[in-house]
């Protein structure tokens, strides 16, 4: 009767070492499901971003008008007879403070 009692006792803390360590376990678990969500929210965002992508694909595909937008503001491409004016913020583009050169002894 002895040994069946303790073959069990060490059966039950090998099951227990189990449960709170090794794979499986429930701090396992815990780090399993936390990155499964830290997962979900980036594929949520790549999922957004895919379908901006797509939306911009098709917009070139079937418009002239966001191929001439893309080529205006990405390229500076303007049509034949305008006249292109750049408007330029003086606070914007305010040179930095130029530091003088110390004379050498």
């Amino acid at each position: 009767m002895k040994f069946i009692l303790a073959a069990l006792l060490v059966l039950l803390v090998l099951l227990q070492l189990r449960l709170w360590q090794g794979e499986g376990s429930l701090s396992d678990i815990q780090r399993l499901e936390g990155e499964i969500a830290a997962q979900t929210a980036i594929n949520a965002g790549l999922a957004a971003r895919n379908e901006g992508l797509k939306q911009e694909v098709g917009d070139l595909k079937n418009g002239l008008d966001s191929i001439e937008e893309r080529a205006r503001s990405q390229m500076g491409l303007i049509k034949q007879g305008e006249t292109y004016f750049l408007v330029v913020d003086k606070e914007a583009t305010a040179p930095a403070a130029v530091v003088e050169p110390t004379p050498s002894p």
